[in-house]
């Protein structure tokens, strides 16, 4: 990939953060959230750095991200184009050559192809929890991290997840739908409370170390299970192993990524481990569960129900048909009783979109207005404290390039003229990311230097922000 200086246009920088003691209208929690966009609070202003070239910078946003996170960048001055809908990759790779960052949530997929034709791209933002919609190796070889928001829905999902426990145990959303078609069907036999049941939580992570707490609050005997030794919260328990879990739990809710470990890691063989007439429940990812094999066991009445949020295959957009075109699987799903079957809502509150746009949207301008990268999934994390308004003609470096020996040698001899002030560098796999801090540096030099250090042969993409 080729390196492409962009330009930002004059903004306030965000780390310029003023806390005001006088009431407001806003929550103290909207006040804590919006002066946490920063990295640090100073007395001294930050300068506002800008790419050495006079580029526009342009955003692309889809699948109906956060207006909140809309207006942040163009409150900065970029260029924002916008859409509620995904894009295929063909669409990608006709539209993304002219975007300097990008941002998603679950549908759009950034493939190798679609990275090729990003020529100009510099970031990629994921607003959601998972990057497996993301070639993460193809972004970092090319010079692009990639940034997502781990925990911002958390509490949405957990909820989720203690409403469809509930809803499973007392075979309401069957009885509301018997009801909207005119049937009157109130009966007990095979509803239950859930205070005193066992909910087994495979992975206990943010999603589910909440859950947890919140079960608990319901009066449920909690155990997990994780690849990883974790403190449990409250008197939650962890178990050696999956079939542990499966064998104890009256409900098991699953909070994994999707990995090859994990693609179908509840299949016909964990399904017979579970207790019969236990409940299943995903909201992690499609490829999780084998769900023909869940459907055999409903059948069977092994399991009694089960809630799904995520599969396989899902539509591109709302008001798409959800059948068999897609999953071939999916009427004789969709007949079956007590099984809750939602549109990928985990993570769609009001709170939680308006969390993930803050979070993300201010990790894609710390990298894009200070070359910060903090945060990344796929790539080297270095940050430098910033630039202030008072130290003059300084110019930052950001350089990425390939991890072999005598990188830093060759850069470093085309900065020996120049007071390097700070430098830091880090690597993560084949790419290494280096920042420094240059004092004094004439404009007539800049793109010189630029030249220079693009030149060097492990080079993969180099910005200077003056």
């Amino acid at each position: 990939m080729s390196a492409t200086p962009i330009a930002i246009p004059q903004s306030t920088s965000p780390h310029a953060v003023t806390i005001s003691l006088s009431p407001t209208s806003s929550t103290i929690h909207e006040r804590f959230r919006k002066n946490s966009v920063g990295t640090s609070l100073s007395v001294r202003m930050p300068k506002v750095l800008h790419p050495v070239e006079n580029e526009d910078l342009k955003l692309l946003l889809l699948e109906n991200i956060s207006q909140d996170a809309v207006k942040m960048f163009e409150a900065q001055g970029f260029h924002v184009d916008h859409s509620a809908k995904s894009m295929s990759e063909d669409e990608l790779i006709t539209k993304i050559g002219s975007y300097h960052a990008i941002g998603i949530r679950s549908k759009t997929k950034i493939t190798e192809k679609v990275i090729k034709a990003a020529s100009k791209l510099l970031v990629i933002g994921c607003f959601c929890i998972g990057t497996n919609q993301v070639d993460l190796i193809t972004a970092a070889k090319a010079g692009i991290p990639v940034f997502n928001s781990p925990f911002s829905n958390s509490r949405s999902v957990a909820e989720l997840v203690i409403s469809e426990i509930i809803a499973l145990s007392r075979q309401y959303f069957e009885r509301g739908w018997e009801m909207r078609n005119g049937i009157w069907n109130k009966q007990s036999k095979g509803c239950w409370e859930v205070r005193g049941k066992t909910l087994g939580i495979v992975g206990y992570g943010h999603i589910g170390s909440q859950l947890s707490v919140l079960a608990e609050a319901f009066g449920m005997r909690v155990l997990f299970y994780d690849v990883v030794m974790i403190m449990p919260l409250g008197q939650a328990r962890q178990v050696d192993s999956l079939e542990a879990l499966l064998s104890e739990a009256d409900f098991v809710t699953l909070h994994v990524p999707e990995l090859p470990e994990t693609t179908h890691m509840i299949s016909t063989e964990q399904l017979a481990q579970m207790k019969k007439g236990s409940y299943l429940i995903n909201n992690a990812r499609g490829r999780v569960v084998d769900i023909p094999a869940l459907i055999d066991a409903l059948k069977s009445g092994h399991i009694a129900g089960a809630a799904i949020d995520v599969f396989p295959s899902e539509p591109s957009a709302n008001g798409a048909p959800f059948d068999n075109t897609l999953n071939g699987w999916a009427s004789a799903l969709q007949t079956l009783p007590n099984v809750i079957l939602t549109p990928h809502i985990g993570g769609s509150t009001e709170e939680a979109q308006t969390m993930i746009g803050e979070e993300v949207s201010a990790a894609l301008s710390r990298y894009l207005n200070y070359g910060a990268s903090v945060g990344a999934v796929n790539f080297p994390e270095v940050d430098l404290r910033a630039i202030t308004a008072e130290q003059g003609r300084h110019v930052r470096v950001c350089h990425v390039h390939n991890n072999i020996p005598g990188v830093l040698k060759q850069v470093n001899e085309v900065l020996s003229p120049y007071n390097v002030e700070k430098q830091y560098s880090d690597s993560k796999g084949d790419v290494a990311y280096l920042m420094a801090d240059i004092a004094d540096v004439s404009p007539h030099d800049i793109n010189r230097l630029r030249e220079l250090i693009s030149r060097t042969n492990a080079n993969i993409l180099t910005r200077l922000l003056a």
